[in-house]
């Protein structure tokens, strides 16, 4: 592989994209949205090693970090700060470091992705060790940034992993359990933020939820660990309550309240039952 122009790099299946209609250009984009399903269910096994290791090490105390840069990293920060509404884990469980940091979260930082040395830097503001889990996330595979955080991570004896959409890439080759989801070319030549940002989001969604799941955080098929941050989330929450426990919404919702989470106002009325 010209590693100098990786997968998300070569030229796109459609030309004269500024003569198509709307319909035409939302019909072709669909179409190439179609594919990253496939390309992901191609990597299964490879995402199952990722998270038996990961689950391995939350289970013992560890923590999992992301890295990334851009569109990689905004989605690793993203997957990070749902799993504590989700799933009722704590916010330092799941952390996610973007490339140039929060700022970059909405705006470009000029050259945050070109640092080797910086990744590193931004995980040892958390006591990194080799309890935890590293992974990096970069389309194509080439970013400096995360490839640096990798690299280090592995002279440290942590476990690391990838998610990335060029087959061999040099972050591949630097991580333990690499996943190279391969999306093909954009519909916008480059525009990594399309099939290879719908694929990221696709398997960090896979990672995090398949490891939850594993600890034990989703009873039957529910949240029962979930932060009841908002009217929504009581009004789900007393719905699981009513449905487990045959009680009427009133009565549900209160011991909701009194006891904060939906397992432990189930545990606690069969206990006292």
């Amino acid at each position: 592989m010209d590693f100098l122009k990786p997968d998300t790099e070569k030229a796109s299946n459609y030309d004269h994209l500024e003569k198509m209609n709307t319909a035409e250009l939302l019909k072709n984009i669909n179409k190439e949205d179609q594919t990253v399903a496939e390309s992901v269910q191609k990597v299964i096994p490879a995402i199952e090693v990722l998270v038996d290791s990961i689950v391995e090490k939350l289970g013992a105390g560890g923590r999992l970090f992301y890295i990334g840069a851009g569109t990689s990293g905004r989605l690793g920060v993203l997957d990070a700060s749902e799993c504590p509404p989700t799933f009722g884990v704590e916010p330092g469980i799941v952390i996610g470091l973007i490339a140039g940091g929060d700022t970059a979260l909405r705006n470009a930082v000029e050259n945050a992705e070109d640092d080797t040395e910086q990744a590193w830097k931004d995980l040892q503001q958390y006591k990194i060790s080799s309890r935890d889990v590293l992974v990096g996330i970069a389309a194509s595979g080439t970013t400096p940034y995360v490839i640096g955080g990798i690299e280090k991570a592995r002279e440290n004896n942590i476990i690391t992993g990838c998610v990335t959409c060029s087959s061999g890439s040099p972050l591949a080759q630097a991580s333990e359990y690499p996943v190279e989801v391969i999306t093909g070319p954009e519909f916008v030549t480059g525009s990594t933020r399309m099939k290879a940002g719908t694929a990221q989001k696709m398997v960090l969604n896979m990672i995090t939820t398949s490891t939850m799941i594993r600890l034990g955080k989703i009873k039957g098929n529910k949240m029962v660990d979930m932060q009841l941050s908002n009217k929504k989330l009581v009004g789900r929450g007393t719905q699981m309550i009513m449905d487990e426990l045959h009680i009427g919404e009133q009565q549900a919702k209160a011991l909701l309240l009194e006891h904060g989470s939906v397992r432990l106002a189930i545990a606690n009325f069969q206990q006292n039952s």
